[in-house]
């Protein structure tokens, strides 16, 4: 009986704790959806579209790097946002417009990847009208955020920020790698 009781006890706790580690996960994807959603609804009905009632950011964009699958763009770059998805940077400028778009995202999450992109690779940013917007990557290179201000220019380009470097086992850190892409005229595209 002693022993049932105990096997019963311990399969319990497993189980809590097997779904405790799920619980973060299982958000996470939910808000994913969520956030897919809510751009759907947003190029539908044009007005910025909040993923959940409570939510500090929304859409604004949607970013296609070659080889990866498409991320949406979120409003701002505060943590909170970051953690659902890459940031559009506020004065930075929307997509097409003529003023550099920033968008940052966390160095293992949303741009794990960044460090593969090359010179020549085709970066494509969808804007709130469902208009595709293709930038050829320029320039790749590290910075001291503490020392330096990021390149925002009065034309149309795109700049990818995140962390470095990307195997460093503590966050933060001053630096920044920075990816530069010119926007390609003729760059608009009606689908991708």
């Amino acid at each position: 009986m002693v022993r049932s009781l105990f096997s019963l006890l311990c399969l319990g706790a497993g189980l809590w704790l097997l779904g405790s580690a799920s619980w973060p996960l299982a958000k996470a994807e939910l808000a994913q959806v969520l956030i897919n959603s809510a751009w759907e609804e947003q190029l539908q009905g044009g007005a910025p579209q909040k993923p959940w009632p409570w939510a500090d950011t929304w859409p604004v964009a949607k970013l296609k790097l070659e080889g990866q699958s498409p991320l949406i763009v979120l409003a701002g770059s505060s943590g909170q946002a970051l953690a659902f998805g890459p940031g559009l940077l506020s004065g930075s400028g929307s997509p097409g417009e003529n003023r550099t778009t920033v968008i940052a995202a966390h160095r293992d999450t949303h741009f794990a990847g960044l460090d593969r992109v090359r010179r020549g690779t085709s970066i494509y940013l969808q804007d709130k009208y469902g208009r595709w917007h293709t930038y050829r990557v320029s320039e790749m290179r590290i910075v001291d955020s503490e020392s330096e201000r990021l390149p925002v220019f009065a034309e149309r380009g795109l700049l990818l920020v995140t962390c470095y470097p990307f195997n460093a086992l503590a966050a933060g850190g001053p630096l920044r790698y920075l990816v530069y892409a010119e926007y390609q005229s003729g760059g608009e595209l009606v689908r991708l």
